[in-house]
Parts: structure tokens; C-alpha cells; sequence
């Protein structure tokens, strides 16, 4: 049974996001929007506003990521938009259900030229699953409930809608959606038990599991297909975590041999994309696993693709009574690399150099990060260590800016992170350069009583592009940054606190110092700008 409800239009289109679990907004404040602050004031719709707009779409993309939830990001008519188009294109390539509503001139005056007057739509229509401007009052319930659902709908997305400043003023009665009820795509039996014969007949087959694993709770569906066919399971994005680091299948470092050896390689909830060599895995057969047809890759032929529900599929690869090969000289073949290569890390994670080695403060995180902490990543270089030397525990508590790579994601995701869990660690690890991007979001953080630990990497260059640029031309510009910025000093200024860090030994009780703080806390950490990733270039 409908429930009728009369409100301006603000008031209409969060009594309909609460159905979806929505209960906060992320926002610049602007006046085309203010029925929309209205309503969160009145609906106990928790606010939190930002200093940049692409910050609070990147704020909404932690909730929805995290939570596997639709979220909610609400930006004011012309820059306010155009400034959130980088978070809405990084949630459109993370599969991010993010409801972004703009703001938009009224409709009455269309090319009169009112303040901030534009089409959006045709900006922001690439780059999300669904656009729409809601011309009438009484028809938002049904516009926004509509986009909701769109966005939660496998392949999941970002959606936008834009209001006319009369309609979203405007008052109406309506009778508000029914339940929330998201298409369950189901998956081609033919083809799960095609990608099940593969697996369980092949002599070294690998998995690979990506962020839809997570975003799709399946989680417990990986767990059981990989231990009921005894395959390794590596995993990235938010797929990290998915097996804990002591899962006897869970492996990170052996990843060169293994698919340098694997017979079946099973990427399952990831695009084949520069991340994984385009698909491209030698002589070794493909699996690619997807939780919707639009996901299958064009470029590359797998032997078996079943798309749909992820847990439905790997529900039925747990099942499979068919014929299996012995896993278990593959798999120990796997553990001894990966220890061996965990032995070699030691001397890294450890390492008492002047200036400090970007491994030892990954070293030093792995002492103090509990096992539930979010770790966020924003950065090129620095943050490429992270995802070599930081294992994460438990599922969902991994966020990086993904396959688009948009730098600026952190204090966003920081605020994301931390609206949703409250009493957990949150820590941001930041390059440099990153921190170029959003760190004035810092005062949001304080100002809303949102502690995080932010950690950044001072090597004073843009180390995934002078080193690069070095081999390639013998020389390097535009790569600079100023050499032993006190990032530390910005975050005190706006009311947080900070210090920097220089020698190795000191980084220990600065973390634990960081993490004691309550407060917005900066470690910066001077880092040796000649310590570069090591890793070729994937932009081919």
C-alpha cells in the first residue's frame, strides 16, 4: 500500500531515498538546493557539507561502496555540478550506486539567462547510468525512486537528477513508491556450469577476485567456491580482504608466478583492463565473471563468461559435482613463493635509511592499524606501496580511486569512511601531489568533528611521472613539487594538528600519536624522492 505525503520537492525526494537506507547528504551549500536542506533538517537527515563539491561526491562513493548502499550527494546548479563531474566519472567506473541531485535555473526563465543557467545533462549523461531533469513537483517520488533503483541495479552506477528551481520549491501531494525492489539478474546456467568444468578440471587455476565480490555481497559466496574447488584466490580494489591474509588460499606476492603458471586464470567482479594486462594471461584459458552482460569484455575472448548475480554463480561453482583435478602441488607450489617473497619484504619494511624508504612506513602502519581500520589510498606513487605491503583484514575496509585513477578521492572518502564507522581507525594515505587536490577539505573534517589519520608521503615530486620521463627523454619537467612542504602546518591551520617526520626511527609514535589525536592528524613523512615504484608504464 502507498503512503500519500505532501511536501515542497525537497521534502518528496528524501521521503523517498529513505527507503533506500539514505540517511545523510553530502553538500557545497547552494541556494538552488536549499528545499533540500530544508527537508534534511526535518527528516533528521544527517548534513555534511564540504569546501569543494567533488569532495562530496567522493563522500557519497565511500558511503555507497561501503555500505553497498545507495548514497546521496546534492550539488547547486552550474560549477556545483561541473565541479562534481570527476567524482561522478570515478563512481561510474567503480560501479558506485551514488544518487547525485543538482540543483538547476528555473524553467520559466529557460534562456533568459539566469544565474548559473545550463544543461547539465549533456555533461554528466556519459558518465552515470541515468540523467534526468524532473520538471514537475508531483513527479519527483516517482523520478527519484526510478534513478534510485538504476543505480543499485547490476552493473551498479551513479545516477543524476537536476530540479528547476520552481519544481524542487514547489508543494505537492502524491502517493509516495512502493518498496524498494532491485532486478536480480540471473545468470545463463549453461554458461556458471561452462566456468565450473574449466575450474575444477584444470591443473593450476587461479582466481581473481575485484570490487563487485564486495559491492555484490558475495563475500561468503568466494569463500565457499574457493575452498570447495581448492583454488588460490588473489584479489584487488575492494575485493581486498575478501579472504583474511591468513586464509590458507589468500596469496598477494606470489602473483608473477602464478600467472606466469596458471593453466585457468577465473577474474571474477573486475573489467580485464590495464590492471590485469588487458586479460592477456599467456597461454592460460580466461574466466571472466561479471554481474551483468554490459560487463563482458569486447577485447578478449574468454573460454567461459557467465554474467548475472554474483553469489548465484559462485554459489553454483561451490557446488559443482562434476569431475576435479588436485589442486594441492599448485597450491603449495603458490605458498612457498608467496613466502619467500614475504621474507625478502622484511628488509624493506625495516629499512633505517636517511631519507626514509616509502616500504618502512608501511612497515610502521602494519604495527598500529587494527584489523577493521579503512585504509584509503589517494595518490601515484606512494600509494602504490600500500597495495603491495598492506593486506587488508576484513572485507570493505579497502578504498582507492579505482581503474580511473582521479586523484583528490581522500578526504572525501575520509569523510565517507567515517560517517559510516564512527569508532574504527580511518587513515588516509596521500602522495604529495594528492594532497594538492582536497586537502582544504581538511577543515570540513574539523569543523564536523570527523577525526581521521591522513599520512602523506613527501618524496617533493610527482614520482610516477619524473622518473618515467627521465628514462624515456633523459630529462623531467612539470614534475616538481616543493621539497619538504610541512604539509603538517596546512592541517594545523585549519584547526588540526600535525608534524613531520624525517628520520625512520620517529615514525612509530608519530603513527600511534596520529592515532591517539581524536582530531584531523597529518603525519608528514619526508621520503627519499630516488625510491620510486617500481612498475612499467600502463598507459597503452
Amino acid at each position: 500500500m502507498t503512503e500519500r505525503y505532501e511536501g515542497h520537492g525537497g521534502e518528496l525526494a528524501l521521503a523517498t531515498l529513505a527507503a533506500f537506507g539514505v540517511t545523510e547528504m553530502f553538500t557545497l551549500s547552494g541556494g538552488h538546493v536549499f528545499p533540500l536542506y530544508d527537508a534534511a533538517q526535518r527528516a533528521d537527515v544527517r548534513l555534511v557539507d564540504v569546501r569543494h563539491e567533488q569532495s562530496a561526491v567522493f563522500a557519497a562513493e565511500a558511503v555507497a561502496k561501503l555500505q553497498r548502499r545507495a548514497s546521496l550527494a546534492v550539488l547547486t546548479a552550474g560549477p556545483g555540478v561541473t565541479n562534481g563531474i570527476s567524482g561522478l566519472t570515478s563512481a561510474h567506473f567503480n560501479a558506485s550506486p551514488v544518487v547525485v541531485m543538482g540543483g538547476r535555473a528555473p524553467q520559466f526563465r529557460w534562456g533568459s539567462g539566469s544565474l548559473q543557467e545550463m544543461d547539465h545533462l549533456p555533461l554528466v549523461r556519459p558518465v552515470t547510468k541515468h540523467a534526468e531533469t524532473v520538471f514537475a513537483t508531483e513527479d519527483i517520488p516517482a523520478k527519484v525512486h526510478e534513478a534510485a533503483t538504476i543505480a543499485l541495479t547490476a552493473h551498479r552506477g551513479p545516477v543524476f537528477l537536476d530540479f528547476p528551481l520552481e519544481v524542487i520549491f514547489s508543494r505537492a501531494e502524491v502517493n509516495l513508491p512502493g518498496p524498494v525492489d532491485v532486478p536480480v539478474i540471473e545468470p545463463d546456467p549453461d554458461e556458471v556450469a561452462k566456468a565450473a568444468a574449466l575450474l575444477a578440471g584444470a591443473q593450476r587455476p587461479v582466481i581473481i577476485a575485484g570490487s563487485d565480490v564486495y559491492t555484490g555481497n558475495a563475500v561468503t559466496a568466494l569463500r565457499e567456491a574457493a575452498e570447495a574447488l581448492r583454488i588460490p584466490v588473489f584479489t584487488n580494489g575492494m575485493g581486498r580482504g575478501a579472504l583474511p591474509p591468513e586464509h590458507p588460499l589468500a596469496f598477494a606476492k606470489a602473483r608473477r608466478v602464478a600467472m606466469s603458471g596458471a593453466d585457468v586464470v577465473c577474474v571474477i567482479g573486475t573489467p580485464l583492463d590495464f590492471r590485469l594486462g588487458f586479460g592477456e594471461f599467456g597461454d592460460a584459458q580466461v574466466v571472466h565473471i561479471v554481474d551483468a552482460p554490459s560487463q563482458k569484455a569486447a577485447h578478449v575472448s574468454p573460454a567461459a563468461s557467465p554474467a548475472g548475480d554474483l553469489r548465484l554463480i559462485l554459489s553454483n561453482l561451490a557446488d559443482y559435482a562434476g569431475v576435479r583435478a588436485d589442486h594441492e602441488d599448485w597450491v603449495a607450489t603458490l605458498r612457498a613463493a608467496e613466502d619467500a617473497a614475504k621474507a625478502k619484504e622484511v628488509d624493506a619494511l625495516e629499512a633505517d635509511t636517511d631519507p626514509i624508504k616509502p616500504s618502512r612506513v608501511y612497515g610502521e602502519l602494519r604495527k598500529v592499524l587494527d584489523r577493521d581500520a579503512v585504509t584509503i589510498g589517494d595518490g601515484g606513487d606512494f600509494v602504490s606501496y600500500a597495495g603491495k605491503y598492506l593486506e587488508p583484514a576484513q572485507p570493505g575496509t579497502w578504498l582507492d580511486p579505482g581503474p580511473y585513477g582521479c586523484l583528490g578521492t581522500g578526504m572525501g572518502y575520509a569523510m565517507g569512511a567515517r560517517v559510516t564507522y564512527p569508532d574504527r581507525q580511518i587513515c588516509v594515505l596521500m602522495g604529495d601531489g594528492a594532497a594538492g587536490f582536497s586537502l582544504m577539505d581538511v577543515e570540513s573534517l574539523v569543523r564536523q568533528n570527523l577525526p581521521v589519520v591522513i599520512v602523506v608521503g613527501n618524496n617533493g615530486i610527482w614520482g610516477l611521472e619524473k622518473h618515467p620521463m627521465r628514462m624515456m627523454y633523459g630529462y623531467d619537467v612539470a614534475a616538481d613539487l616543493q621539497a619538504g612542504l610541512r604539509y603538517d602546518d596546512v592541517v594545523r591551520a585549519l584547526g588540526g594538528a600535525g608534524e613531520t617526520v624525517e628520520k625512520a626511527g620517529d615514525l612509530g609514535p608519530a603513527l600511534r600519536r596520529a592515532f591517539d589525536s581524536g582530531v584531523p592528524y597529518l603525519v608528514n613523512v619526508l621520503t627519499d624522492p630516488e625510491d620510486a615504484y617500481p612498475r612499467s608504464s600502463n598507459l597503452a
